[in-house]
């Protein structure tokens, strides 16, 4: 297994953990992977709720919260910490230049095209870019907008495949087609990349993300080209994941068929575990009676079922009556809550494991 490079930064095991929000991954699941040689990144989503007693201005109150959980990263580790920032986020552009202002070391941004993301960037700014793609087409049309317009490259591109969880960037009817299996995209994009770096004579790590759960599955995936691997859904189940331990509960006692797609209120399909909230939801017991934050651009609030923000963060909290579990396929094969440090030995050993069955 060989160290990942972004940007500069080297990072010893290949493995980025998954920025999950609202409240799932924060600087102590990240603190704790990148004290084990990965990449730890927190989520900006819904910084504003956790963060309401700093101020009752919810936009404010994600820059502060987005600071606090910087900061405290950076007591816990001095590994590397990225932060994941939804393009779809309102508050996308605050949370970008406080993440530079900041200094953290890698920025991942997905749900939407990251076009103008390097826009941000000061002289002095040591932080890296990451997007998130789902297509060779989006990594090519990223990679020319910003060496157009910025004279700017990605430092890396992470390739997210229809199997991962949360928000997805595909059409439902995309989800069980072939032709966008991780599998599928994943050489496209590196064929892409590789042309991009012969003409601009550098390198753009491609990291695989979506489904992957074992280091097996990180092994598979790296013999098409992957560079490294992104997994959120393994950590979740983890002692150091920010979320409740009813939340993590959740992950352990999921059956494979409790795992399902689900209509989003922000437009998109995305990945959950059911819950008597999504049943309700299906039944069409759930309104809205305003919109508290606005913090989706695609969000509408006259067709909403719910507020999702809410939901999520309730989830988060452990009031599974009122929210739901965001989950990769792969939830169901989570068994206990173990250490990152743990979780990270056993994926490196199964991935020896894999490399052996087949050399």
């Amino acid at each position: 297994m060989k160290n990942l490079h972004i940007g500069g930064l080297v990072i010893p095991v290949p493995i980025i953990q998954g920025g999950m929000g609202v409240g799932i991954s924060l600087s102590g699941l990240a603190s704790a992977v990148a004290n084990q040689g990965g990449v730890g990144v927190m989520s900006a989503a819904g910084l504003g709720l956790l963060y309401r007693h700093l101020s009752s201005d919810y936009p404010e109150a994600c820059i502060l919260g987005l600071r606090e959980e910087i900061k405290k990263a950076r007591e816990k580790t001095k590994g590397i910490i990225g932060v994941n920032i939804m393009v779809a986020m309102t508050n996308f552009a605050d949370m970008v230049k406080t993440s530079i202002a900041e200094k953290v070391d890698i920025i991942f941004s997905g749900a939407g095209l990251p076009l103008d993301l390097p826009s941000f960037l000061q002289k002095d700014s040591t932080t890296k870019l990451v997007p998130i793609v789902s297509s060779a087409r989006a990594a090519k049309l990223i990679c020319d907008k910003w060496k157009a317009a910025y004279n700017y490259l990605p430092d890396a591109v992470v390739v997210e495949g229809p199997k991962a969880g949360g928000h997805l960037g595909y059409k439902e009817s995309q989800l069980s087609d072939d032709a966008y299996r991780l599998e599928t995209i994943i050489p496209e994009v590196v064929a892409t990349i590789k042309e991009i770096e012969t003409t601009h004579d550098c390198k753009i790590p491609v990291i695989a993300a979506g489904g992957i759960y074992t280091g097996a599955d990180m092994y598979d995936i790296m013999q098409l080209g992957a560079d490294g691997v992104q997994l959120g859904t393994r950590f979740v189940t983890t002692t150091e994941c920010d979320a409740s331990e009813i939340f993590k509960q959740a992950y352990i006692d999921a059956t494979e068929a409790d795992v399902e797609i689900i209509k989003s209120p922000v437009g998109m399909p995305g990945r959950a575990i059911f819950s008597d909230f999504l049943q309700k939801v299906k039944d069409g017991e759930k309104q809205p009676k305003s919109c508290p934050f606005h913090c989706i651009k695609t969000c509408q609030i006259e067709t909403s079922p719910y507020c999702i923000m809410l939901a999520l963060f309730n989830a988060y909290k452990g009031n599974m009556t009122m929210g739901y579990a965001f989950a990769g396929t792969n939830a169901h094969l989570a068994t206990a809550i173990v250490t990152v440090k743990d979780t990270m030995d056993a994926i490196q050993e199964e991935y020896k494991a894999r490399e052996k069955e087949l050399v």
